[in-house]
């Protein structure tokens, strides 16, 4: 992924606005139990979340702290939680490696120097990268060995599905990005809905998923990829029913909190359905579903327990 001149004028001014506003000296800001963010911690998360999803770079500089600001807390909270139950939990290099690769292909680049490079117009060393993937990770193997035993998947149910489409020659697959949020202080659905739906027509999905989504997917935008429309269950497909590309769907309910969904892309893929290989897919992508709705309970939870004070 190249970035044209506009947006490279926009990122440097935008840096030097959030440096000029909150970094004329590196002062700390906030304190999250016993740990603390800078004015330059936030600068250089902002470097790192424009270089995941460039579109923020369309946002002024209030709402990019508030990004920023958001994100690093939200780290911060999963770090602690992590070393509460294992000081020596370790992931890896090659797990790592794969993640770091997932993570360079979704912005369309090929091979880990096109991406080292890509940083550098950030300002950004791999090594940073490696080290929030990390983090990442291990609080998804946490939330894995908590509540891997709570996942409930219909197996039968799944292979019925796949058995009534097998002889079809081609699968319908969904580009799906989702905004995942909650309610907190006193508000109602109705009225935070009503915020991020504004949000939605004013900066675009993307930028409000960077803004209001809890989910782990709010640093690329809220994207979760191609999805095969069969894989998703009925209420999601009801949600999804009759949207155009780039319409999004009224709050889903899930446990913890509630889903948007914006249909990106559409296509047709064309296939021969091996039903052993799609019946593991599907597996997949309901265990990994369940896993962030156990996610999102779980951090809400932990926040909670957590001190959290703007200096």
């Amino acid at each position: 992924m190249k970035l044209n001149k506009i947006l490279l004028s926009k990122l440097i001014l935008i840096f030097f606005l959030i440096s000029s506003s909150y970094s004329l000296e590196n002062k700390i800001m906030f304190k999250i139990d016993r740990d603390i963010i800078t004015s330059l911690d936030i600068q250089n998360e902002s470097r790192y979340l424009s270089a995941l999803n460039p579109k923020i770079m369309e946002l002024n500089d209030t709402k990019i702290f508030e990004i920023s600001k958001n994100s690093l807390i939200r780290e911060k909270i999963k770090k602690i939680e992590i070393l509460r139950n294992n000081n020596d939990a370790e992931l890896n290099g090659e797990f790592l490696d794969k993640i770091v690769e997932t993570r360079y292909k979704s912005l369309g680049l090929k091979n880990r120097d096109e991406f080292i490079a890509y940083l550098k117009n950030f300002n950004i060393e791999i090594n940073t990268i490696v080290k929030k993937i990390e983090i990442e990770a291990l609080w998804n193997q946490l939330i894995y060995f908590k509540f891997s035993q709570n996942i409930k998947i219909d197996k039968e149910d799944l292979k019925k599905k796949i058995e009534k489409n097998k002889n079809l020659s081609e699968k319908k697959e969904l580009f799906l990005k989702e905004i995942v949020f909650n309610i907190e202080g006193g508000s109602n659905l109705d009225e935070k809905y009503s915020l991020i739906k504004k949000s939605i027509l004013d900066t675009g999905f993307e930028n409000t998923a960077s803004l209001y989504s809890i989910s782990d997917s709010a640093k690329t935008g809220g994207m979760l990829g191609w999805i095969n429309e069969n894989s998703l269950d009925s209420k999601i497909n009801e949600a999804l029913f009759g949207l155009n590309l780039k319409e999004f769907s009224k709050p889903i309910t899930l446990p913890g909190g509630f889903l948007i969904l914006q249909i990106s892309e559409k296509r047709i893929v064309k296939e021969k359905i091996d039903i052993d290989k799609e019946l593991k897919k599907l597996i997949n992508n309901e265990t990994n579903r369940q896993l962030n709705q156990f996610s999102n309970i779980y951090f809400n939870k932990v926040k909670q327990e957590v001190s959290i004070h703007e200096i």
